[in-house]
């Protein structure tokens, strides 16, 4: 058996061909693994300078072929990601011949994809399983195919990306072949491939990457200090994060400025370990076990004021930002920075996450941005001056981070109850409660989020809300304005608006004292209210970037034609703003047909297959129909309540408008 790092590229060029055994299972990688693969290629080819990225293994031996034919290996493990990478080679080569780069067609065609000089078996590189040869032969031929499957939804999956992807063609395949590695395992023609695919493949409990770790770390101790040590610091590290020690190992590595995937962990902590005695690096990795220990359990923290920011920060479901903030657990633990600063460094964290949220800014970048954020702050040549806060300040305004106008639009309609979003709606009313600053701390934990007008709708409230009640209740039913606090959420129900307002009446929230003057809850009431919680949002969590830079004024829609829309890098002439709603949500469908079905669950009344529930339709290609009776401004928030709800970015739809 030989073990060997290598490059993808000289696992699939040359004249070769890899045969996946009969025991092994058909294809059956789903999204998640394409979008982990693809978001780390996105990632290599915008880096100036990639870097290795390690996928995994490949266990080959070689197969008994006549001397004329070409070199055959068995494929005993590895077979669902190098069938990806050739299916996502075959795109990239149908996408290259679409556009005109035929060059780069040919050279995926006649490199990698096939032997262009074999015939019969031997023209293909890889022989999948016999239940997916007949589909991937025609794939690789870039024949009509006659039947679906996992193979062929991989490969629309990575066509759809593809057509989205603004990168040179050439560059994400020279990416595929130079930047990605694997470990390549020869057996020799003695080992058994059925016991070896059993062994790599057993049905107890697999070692974890920590497992591993551990394992490299106690063989460069003494035998003699073996158990002192493992009982001083990994079993406390083990006791404290149980299965979260290999995720709390990455966030480790990551706080030193690189972003450590998954499956670099062993790789990256083996070198560091290589560069000196194991002890110390042991030593280290028990002492920000205890910071991490702290932001995933704030009760943990003995320091009241630094356990309230913690709760907060946890709240915010934010991850990424650990590594960033175990940097300055030590910090504060080593006294280089105040209690007060550290506190600060929690509001500017928690002030930067939560306007991106609110304003649905694209979150893929957040794990490089808080990788780096710490050297960049700490060691900035280019900032001579100020302190930490000041310095974190500036740098986060440069990534991504929404001005006050952009983030009062977004408050008027985002969707702020369901999935991830209750918990940030219900920090942001409590952040409110607390902003009338009682003389008697309110105690929280017994109240929940209200919704006034209810999220079942019976004929009293439809007949109150008016003859748009269907357009108001699927716009507005969990948008800020129409949320509150309360320890009454079971019994107000769907009540009438008169008898939530008595009960609100009874309240001690300053939050409900608002209901006193209203009498009505109609749109125009929700979008008031939505209007007056900004102006207390915006000034709890302040811009706190270049002041003089803010003066961004807020965008009218009222009275404007739209003329192009600009759409996940597509351009697209409109005349108007159904145009806009039209192309908007074909594209949706076509990039996130899963993520489109939960459009229409949450907006039945404005999406749905019979045309005979809506006033005028226009329908989509996937023969849904939708409603197209309503305002610009309606539209324009329902383009951005399902932008969202796909999961996509609204930073990549802007629609340029005209007076007329």
């Amino acid at each position: 058996m030989q073990a060997s790092e290598t490059k993808l590229q000289q696992i699939i060029e040359g004249t070769k061909q890899y045969v996946v055994p009969l025991f092994q299972r058909p294809y059956s990688w789903k999204k998640s693994e394409w979008q982990i693969l693809w978001d780390d290629l996105v990632e290599l080819c915008e880096s100036e300078n990639p870097r290795t990225h390690f996928m995994g293994s490949i266990v080959t031996m070689p197969t008994n072929a006549i001397p004329e034919g070409v070199s055959k290996y068995l494929l005993i493990d590895g077979q669902q990601r190098l069938t990806t990478i050739f299916i996502l080679l075959c795109a990239l080569r149908d996408h290259a011949k679409q556009t005109d780069d035929k060059r780069l067609a040919a050279k995926i065609d006649d490199t990698i994809l096939v032997n262009s000089h074999e015939d019969g078996l031997d023209y293909y590189k890889l022989q999948p399983t016999q239940m997916d040869r007949e589909v991937f032969h025609k794939l690789i031929r870039n024949e009509e195919q006659s039947e679906k499957g996992g193979i062929l939804e991989c490969y629309e999956f990575f066509s759809k990306k593809i057509r989205q992807l603004n990168v040179e063609l050439s560059k994400v395949q020279k990416i595929i072949c130079s930047n990605l590695s694997v470990v390549s395992v020869v057996l020799s023609t003695n080992d058994d491939p059925y016991l070896v695919f059993e062994s790599l493949n057993a049905k107890g409990r697999a070692l974890t990457q920590a497992d591993l770790i551990r394992n490299y770390f106690f063989m460069r101790i003494h035998l003699d200090k073996q158990e002192e040590i493992y009982k001083k610091y990994w079993q406390p590290m083990q006791d404290l994060l149980s299965d979260g020690l290999t995720e709390f190992i990455r966030h480790y590595l990551t706080k030193n400025g690189i972003d450590v995937k998954q499956s670099e962990i062993y790789f990256q902590i083996k070198e560091k370990i290589n560069q000196g005695d194991a002890l110390p690096h042991l030593q280290d990795l028990h002492k920000f076990a205890d910071y991490y220990s702290r932001l995933l359990d704030p009760k943990r923290e003995d320091n009241l004021k630094i356990r309230k920011y913690l709760i907060r920060i946890h709240r915010l479901e934010v991850a990424t930002v650990y590594p960033f903030l175990l940097n300055c657990y030590d910090e504060w633990i080593q006294k280089r920075i105040s209690e007060d600063e550290f506190i600060a460094i929690f509001q500017v964290l928690e002030n930067f996450i939560l306007r991106r949220f609110v304003c649905n800014v694209q979150t893929r970048g957040l794990n490089r941005i808080f990788a780096l954020l710490y050297s960049q702050v700490a060691k900035d040549v280019d900032i001579v001056s100020g302190s930490f806060v000041d310095r974190l300040k500036i740098n986060l305004q440069t990534k991504d981070y929404p001005k006050d106008a952009e983030f009062r639009e977004r408050l008027m309609d985002v969707k702020l109850y369901g999935s991830n979003r209750s918990e940030k709606a219900k920090l942001m009313l409590q952040s409110l409660e607390e902003s009338f600053r009682h003389k008697e701390q309110v105690d929280f934990s017994n109240l929940s989020i209200e919704h006034i007008m209810p999220q079942t709708l019976n004929d009293l409230w439809k007949s109150h809300l008016g003859e748009d009640w269907a357009i108001t209740h699927e716009l507005f039913i969990h948008t800020l304005g129409n949320l509150t606090l309360t320890a009454y959420n079971g019994e107000l129900s769907n009540s009438a608006f008169s008898t939530k307002k008595s009960e609100f009446q009874k309240s001690h929230l300053e939050l409900n004292a608002y209901f006193q003057e209203v009498n009505t809850w109609r749109r125009e009431d929700i979008e008031a209210r939505s209007e007056n919680l900004s102006d207390s949002i915006i000034n709890i969590w302040k811009y706190f970037g270049n002041e003089s830079l803010e003066s961004e004024q807020p965008i009218s829609l009222k009275g404007t034609i739209p003329k192009l829309l600009c759409i996940f890098g597509e351009e697209h002439s409109v005349r108007s703003w159904r145009d806009v709603l039209e192309i908007t949500l074909n594209t949706i469908a076509d990039l996130e047909p899963e993520r489109f079905q939960e459009i229409m669950e949450q907006f039945p009344r404005l999406l749905g297959r019979d045309q005979k529930n809506f006033r005028s339709t226009r329908q989509l290609k996937n023969g849904v129909y939708i409603e197209t009776n309503f305002s610009a401004k309606d539209i324009s928030s329902l383009c951005h309540r399902s932008i969202e709800t796909a999961g996509l970015s609204t930073q990549d739809w802007r629609v340029d408008t005209v007076k007329p």
